[in-house]
């Protein structure tokens, strides 16, 4: 994503309509293309079925990744809020979970990446969106977590 873009998105105004205003439309939308179509021009999204940590319901989270070999990998960033999302709570109580990308629903184990493996993704997220840097930094003292979904091969 380009600096002028990225400067945009990542702003309080471009991060309240991201997290606000996209997110039902591209729930729809994602679910309608079986994860083909979203807002996003430059980003993949990806659709995110999982079970809700408090609920016990099915939530539908659209969420942006990259790729990391077979595996994608999302950055649990909020805009930079100074909470975890609630996607990432859901994935900590149930880590298997399904993800709807490029036409096909797969199924997935989650974990947060730490270590070296935290220092390579984070770096490879921040080379796709400069803005991750940005919400480091409003986040304040919470260390945002990158999660890892690794498809489950069926047996």
């Amino acid at each position: 994503m380009n600096r002028v873009l990225a400067k945009i998105v990542s702003s309080r105004p471009g991060t309240w309509f991201g997290l606000k205003v996209v997110p039902p439309i591209d729930r729809a939308l994602l679910r309608l293309s079986r994860g083909r179509l979203n807002l996003s021009a430059v980003q993949p999204v990806l659709l995110l079925e999982s079970v809700g940590a408090k609920t016990g319901q099915t939530r539908f989270t659209p969420l942006l990744y990259i790729m990391d070999g077979d595996r994608w990998v999302a950055i649990a960033s909020q805009g930079g809020n100074p909470r975890h999302p609630a996607w990432y709570h859901n994935l900590r109580k149930t880590p298997e979970a399904s993800v709807l990308s490029g036409g096909r629903k797969h199924r997935v184990t989650a974990h947060e990446a730490e270590g070296e493996e935290r220092v390579r993704l984070w770096a490879k997220a921040v080379e796709e969106y400069l803005g991750y840097d940005v919400y480091q930094e409003r986040a304040g003292a919470r260390r945002i977590p990158v999660i890892v979904l690794t498809p489950i091969q069926p047996s």
